[in-house]
């Protein structure tokens, strides 16, 4: 196992800290009906497509449609999920909560997604981890990839040596090129041998970052 001596963690949110992915589903289909367009999404598909950017996602969604008329349904379901997302909510990860106000006593803490803006902020809320959290960025903030936003918090805060930690081969991928490493937990939506730590679920990261001298 690799040993890092972070002075700070940038997690990923979906696949890392929740699991919502019921309520996307939901917000798709809803927005479907109400357009009247025959496309249904399920929970299978649409969790195989979690830390993908957007546009990415709605281009696999909807194939037959030009790109206006994605990004049109897609701000939709984007504002119907910032709707419904407070009340549904996700499922929190075990450990998560405890582990993240314990991390926090020890490191500054931040996220970055690949999700709509509003949504960090409301899973923030929903997951009463407010003070926890210094700060966060989501690809619908600027339409940047997440090694440009890992990178973009690095500058912001002045972080040293950070780490990333995600569920994806992607989220892999964008912390080498941010020049970051990256800590993979396997519980989440994705599978990568390319990791320099890995841990089966979160009270084990934690405890792992809190040993660290």
């Amino acid at each position: 196992m690799t040993h890092l001596k972070p002075d700070s963690i940038i997690f990923d949110m979906d696949g890392t800290l929740w699991d919502a992915v019921d309520t996307y589903t939901e917000s798709w289909n809803i927005v479907f009906r109400e357009l009247g367009i025959d496309i249904h999404v399920d929970r299978n598909e649409l969790a195989k497509m979690v830390g993908w950017e957007g546009k990415k996602v709605h281009a696999a969604i909807m194939p037959d449609f030009d790109e206006q008329k994605r990004l049109s349904i897609y701000a939709r379901v984007n504002e119907l999920r910032r709707e419904i997302l407070p009340k549904n909510g996700g499922i929190l990860y075990e450990g998560v909560k405890e582990g993240l106000q314990k991390l926090a006593a020890k490191y500054p803490l931040y996220i970055v997604s690949n999700c709509a803006v509003g949504i960090i902020r409301l899973f923030i809320d929903w997951a009463g981890i407010d003070e926890h959290i210094i700060d966060e960025i989501a690809y619908g903030t600027n339409y940047m990839p997440k090694h440009h936003n890992i990178k973009l918090l690095i500058d912001r805060h002045g972080l040293q040596s950070p780490v990333y930690v995600g569920d994806t081969e992607g989220d892999g991928e964008q912390s080498r090129l941010a020049g970051v490493p990256f800590v993979f937990v396997s519980y989440g939506f994705g599978m990568t041998d390319d990791h320099d730590l890995r841990f089966d679920n979160f009270t084990d990261l934690t405890n792992y970052f809190l040993s660290l001298s």
